[in-house]
């Protein structure tokens, strides 16, 4: 059994950015977007990249969450759409109810457009990550 845990945010994010853009099931439409090679953590955290959906429907990409980087953990913020390019689509919830169910920490923020902070601890918590963003695009899928 292996005693090492991945803690580092940097690489935990970088874990998760190849986890997206690999993948070929429900997340092919997800990107990343101002993608920061060289981003160093901070306490607060720092902007590594940003995952947008890519239009289907013709329109240009929206974002879907941010993903910034501490020392020791990935902070995901999923962000809320615009009413009318979401028509309704409460991702913020959606995130929140499906990382508490995935067991990841989860903590709404109280600014305008609403967001939920998902933090991502340990390199082992990548593909539960991946089952918050799963929930947001079944979510929005017929919507975003």
């Amino acid at each position: 059994m292996v005693d090492d845990r991945l803690t580092d945010g940097v690489r935990i994010g970088q874990l998760l950015a190849s986890e997206i853009t690999g993948n070929e099931g429900t997340l092919r439409n997800l990107a990343l977007g101002d993608a920061d090679p060289d981003v160093e953590p901070t306490p607060d955290g720092a902007l590594a990249y940003r995952i947008v959906r890519e239009g289907t429907d013709g329109g240009g990409a929206r974002l879907v969450a941010e993903a910034y980087v501490q020392p020791d953990r990935l902070r995901l913020e999923f962000v809320a759409g615009s009413a009318e390019r979401d028509a309704g689509a409460d991702r913020p919830a959606t995130a929140a109810d499906a990382a508490g169910e995935a067991g990841l920490r989860v903590r709404p923020k109280a600014v305008r457009p609403p967001r939920t902070l998902v933090f991502v601890e340990d390199g082992a918590e990548v593909k539960r990550a991946l089952a918050v963003f799963e929930a947001v695009v079944d979510a929005t899928g017929k919507r975003a």
